[in-house]
């Protein structure tokens, strides 16, 4: 008998809070904490990332939202006051990017902090929440992959518990969730490792950042039997995936070539106790 977790983590006063919520908003908890660590090492405010989040947490959140609405819109128009139910998922990460990276121009600016600095403190907080928010999807039985098999689960040396939940629909599914949690959390890894060993200019753990993850969602997205699609065939995060991938290392080699003024990634600011 498969052991199939609940979408809903407890009830309080009727409504139902579920694992999604509770996963997206620890993400979001751990990110502000180490983002706010490295702005006073770089010689900023841990207010500074309080600050913006309080207006960029909703503004990513509706954008995640609207995204997701606009390539499945059809769904929507049939009934559309479930354009306003995210309780239950469908928040599209693109989307919110792109939201808050406005935002953050504009915060950046307002408050004369430079827009680069503010990305790189950023850049590992954030890929870091998305491989814990992938935990979210997975709660919800969401971002999962093509049929398979039991066994062939089996042979990933899988917790039981992950396999019974990749039983949906009927089929067993490629676990693509796992996949991409799994390689944003080596890239948070590796940006801290490389930000430590001082090989970053300025600029350039963000730039990393957005080379790795569309790598990944690249090929991962490859797998995914719900993805949202545009003219029918082409897989929106694939070629957003694939756009954003060499338009990095174009701004990089760009920077590099171009610019022999670029700031070295500067953590001299504040203690070096217990980096991460």
């Amino acid at each position: 008998m498969l052991a199939v977790v609940d979408r809903v983590a407890f009830e309080i006063f009727g409504i139902a809070i579920y694992w999604y919520a509770i996963i997206i908003v620890t993400g979001v908890i751990i990110a502000m904490f180490l983002s706010s660590r490295e702005a006073v090492r770089v010689g900023l405010k841990a207010d500074d990332v309080t600050d913006f989040m309080l207006v960029g947490l909703p503004v990513a959140l509706i954008g995640a939202r609207l995204y997701y609405v606009l390539f499945d819109l059809p769904t929507y128009l049939n009934d559309p006051l479930q354009i306003f139910n995210v309780r239950s998922g469908g928040l599209a990460i693109y989307g919110g990017l792109i939201a808050g990276g406005i935002w953050l121009v504009i915060f950046c600016r307002h408050h004369f902090i430079p827009i680069w600095k503010f990305l790189d403190i950023a850049a590992p907080s954030i890929i870091l929440a998305q491989g814990i928010g992938r935990w979210g999807n997975f709660m919800n039985h969401e971002a999962y992959g093509a049929v398979t098999t039991k066994d062939f689960l089996q042979n990933l040396h899988l917790p039981q518990f992950i396999i019974d939940n990749m039983y949906i629909e009927g089929h067993f599914r490629q676990p693509t969730f796992l996949y991409e949690s799994v390689w944003n959390v080596l890239g948070f890894l590796i940006l801290i490792f490389l930000r430590n060993k001082n090989v970053f200019k300025e600029g350039e753990v963000f730039l990393s950042y957005i080379i790795w993850y569309s790598l990944g969602r690249f090929f991962i997205e490859g797998m995914r039997s719900d993805s949202l699609y545009l003219f029918g065939s082409i897989r929106i995060s694939q070629a957003l995936s694939f756009i954003l991938f060499f338009g990095a290392w174009g701004i990089l080699i760009y920077r590099r070539k171009n610019n022999q003024k670029l700031k070295d990634y500067d953590r001299s600011h504040g203690s070096n106790r217990f980096l991460i």
